[in-house]
């Protein structure tokens, strides 16, 4: 089996490189093929669609995307040729391969008006260009007729990189204190957990041609805000800081957040007999953290 990843250096391509090499095999080094910002353009349609027809993989998984929510605003034209275009390519590269096709999506395709989770079904409304651009590539994979999975996440941290639990550190350790929103709520997933479940499902997915897969919601369960997860990480971390939570007009941003934003993922749970951890847990797996760690 060939696989191709692209995305190799962000929080979720990192966690999933090794798990690939372990389903790929004693073949790892050339059944693996992992793409990176340096290596293809995922701006340019042409470039990527030769990339993976020299791959010629049986799965593709697209890490990649354009994640500065708030630079989107002013870079749209950027933004939907990676968040759309691309795994639109992708997309239809995968059905001319009889591919497999995991592409992630975002909880910013929905505007926070529910105070319930989201489910797969509920109606889509992007506030921003980001949100906007990501549901358009779902939609473009959608309309392909490719089998794929449609993996929609939130909150994603790694105890590297940049992320919002390597900001809080780096914070603390250079103010003493924070300031953060604690009026939006959803549920702060770990890159480790979506690497680890992503694996499963396609291991399910591999396992029964006959699947042809869909859109499913990934989270960790329950809820919480960005002050009680800034407070969360400061416990894991040992470190005694004061957190004062403000309201988003306290922070204003050139992209609006949705204010709720928790997906319910037991569509997933339930047929692909998985079981999602909590949020907390989650992080509480998560090696020890030290505020050398922050980005």
């Amino acid at each position: 089996m060939k696989i191709l990843l692209l995305g190799k250096t962000g929080q979720v391509g990192g966690a999933l490189t090794p798990l690939l090499r372990q389903l790929a095999g004693s073949a790892a080094d050339e059944a693996v093929v992992t793409l990176g910002r340096a290596d293809v353009d995922l701006s340019d349609a042409a470039a990527l669609a030769q990339a993976v027809q020299r791959a010629q993989p049986s799965l593709i998984v697209n890490a990649a995307a354009h994640t500065a929510v708030d630079r989107a605003e002013t870079e749209s034209e950027v933004a939907f040729a990676i968040n759309a275009v691309a795994p639109g390519v992708l997309a239809a590269q995968a059905a001319k391969l009889n591919a497999l096709l995991v592409h992630y999506s975002t909880d910013y395709v929905f505007d926070g008006s529910q105070r319930t989770p989201y489910r797969e079904s509920d109606p889509t409304h992007p506030l921003g260009v980001y949100g906007e651009s990501k549901l358009a590539g779902e939609q473009m994979v959608q309309a392909s007729g490719c089998r794929h999975l449609l993996l929609r996440t939130s909150w994603v941290y790694d105890s590297t990189g940049r992320n919002f639990l390597t900001t809080m550190l780096r914070l603390a350790k250079q103010h003493g204190k924070l300031r953060v929103v604690g009026d939006q709520h959803g549920s702060p997933t770990s890159a480790a957990m979506i690497a680890e479940a992503s694996l499963q499902l396609i291991r399910s997915m591999l396992n029964q041609p006959a699947m042809q897969g869909g859109l499913y919601h990934l989270t960790a369960q329950g809820q919480t805000t960005w002050h009680g997860f800034a407070q969360a990480i400061m416990r894991k971390a040992g470190l005694d800081v004061p957190i004062e939570a403000i309201t988003t007009a306290d922070y204003p941003t050139p992209a609006k957040r949705p204010a709720y934003s928790v997906l319910d993922s037991s569509k997933l749970q339930r047929e692909f007999n998985y079981r999602l951890p909590d949020w907390q847990q989650a992080l509480d797996a998560l090696p020890a953290l030290s505020s050398q760690q922050a980005a």
